[in-house]
């Protein structure tokens, strides 16, 4: 093990031990039962079992999602995937493949064996994943590489770091040019710009529904806080206008927390609420959609949709391109970063704060359904990074 290696190995186990009881305690909540015990104590995680095959590392349900289309194109192939969100894994758990939690760093070099590949989606960049994958004889390539616009000081500033961390990647496949820049500002080689493949999924519903005679409002991927916004807007909004309002929470381990909050708000207001995994029509005011896999059927019977994860600085928005299909007149905040490149090819967007909203709801009667301007096609990219 290289010094450097080395010294970042004593550290993360040293980091390990202080959180120790955090994460202890934390394994016991809903959000992290799973997710917790398998990657910081490898309970029912083992290495995978062979060291024949290509590896994708993604973090959470939009990464896992973006693996559609390029695992499509490799089904000779035998496939591994891990994940670090419990949404992730289970998106993951959908595809013909190996799947497992990454481990904590601590735990990567007794976990890791040799793959021919491994892709890593996005910003997932974890020194010791890199260093012992690559030790192990594995090529390592970052596939819809990015760094945003909120996380480029810290990058910058730990340029040194970024620079050993990079030193193990062999191809950077970024998003945009800015991208590639500032890969190239952390000492990185080998980069080429080929758009985000999130451009290039099929995007379907899996089921068919009714489209209300209301006009038929989505919140589609919401955090803690957007609900309440949105809910005080659609509130005024619907004294002017028929409407109805569709909410369905990014995290399932809100729906209980949401489900109350709607209810506080359709008792105050004398509307009507239902809950879909008890009733699936759509005759109340208020839907509470708490159910996986549902959001491109609701998009698809859907007017308007308002974007979440935007609203607030700390998530980074989520994806345009699902509402745009449909046809659904897009309202998003201001907050996008993590997605700023897929909505550079959505036109007719509303971007607003969260005391907007209800603006932008009178608004969108004068504007066109937002649209997706572009596509890409995937499977040169695959191709190369197959060495085909």
């Amino acid at each position: 093990m290289k010094p450097f290696t080395l010294l970042y190995y004593i550290l993360s186990v040293v980091l390990y031990f202080v959180a120790l009881p955090l994460l202890l305690y934390l394994s016991f909540k809903q959000k992290y039962k799973e997710s917790i015990p398998a990657r910081f104590f490898l309970f029912k995680n083992p290495k995978f079992n062979s060291e024949d095959g290509i590896w994708f590392h993604v973090c959470s349900l939009g990464e896992s999602k973006a693996l559609k289309q390029i695992l499509e194109l490799v089904k000779d192939k035998e496939i591994k995937i891990t994940t670090v969100t419990h949404t992730g894994q289970a998106e993951a758990k959908r595809y013909d493949a190996d799947v497992r939690y990454l481990p904590y760093e601590m735990l990567l070099p007794f976990w890791i064996k040799k793959q021919k590949l491994l892709v890593v989606l996005e910003a997932e960049f974890w020194y010791m994943l890199f260093a012992v994958a690559r030790a192990r004889g594995t090529k390592v390539v970052l596939l819809n590489a990015r760094i945003s616009d909120k996380s480029v000081k810290k990058y910058l500033q730990f340029a040194w770091f970024y620079k050993k961390l990079l030193a193990n990647v062999e191809m950077i496949y970024a998003q945009s040019e800015v991208d590639k820049n500032r890969f190239l500002a952390l000492g990185a080689k080998n980069i080429e710009v080929i758009g985000n493949i999130k451009l290039a999924g099929k995007i379907s519903k899996t089921k068919e529904y009714a489209k209300p005679e209301q006009e038929c409002i989505v919140a589609g991927s919401t955090h803690e806080t957007e609900e309440e916004s949105i809910l005080k807007s659609f509130i005024e909004y619907k004294k002017q206008v028929d409407a109805k309002l569709i909410v369905v929470p990014r995290h399932p381990e809100r729906f209980e927390s949401v489900y109350e909050l709607m209810k506080s708000y359709a008792d105050k207001n004398s509307l009507t609420l239902s809950r879909f995994s008890e009733v699936q029509d759509f005759e109340a005011d208020l839907i509470l959609v708490d159910a996986m896999g549902e959001l491109n059927n609701m998009y698809a019977i859907s007017d308007i949709a308002i974007v979440g994860g935007a609203f607030k600085e700390d998530v980074g928005g989520h994806n345009p391109l699902e509402p745009a299909f449909f046809g659904c007149k897009i309202i998003t905040g201001k907050h996008f970063h993590d997605q700023k490149e897929l909505f550079k090819y959505v036109h007719h967007v509303q971007y607003v704060e969260s005391y907007e909203i209800h603006k932008a709801l009178l608004a969108a009667k004068d504007l066109p359904a937002s649209i997706v301007e572009q596509i890409i096609n995937l499977e040169p990219i695959v191709n190369k990074i197959l060495g085909k």
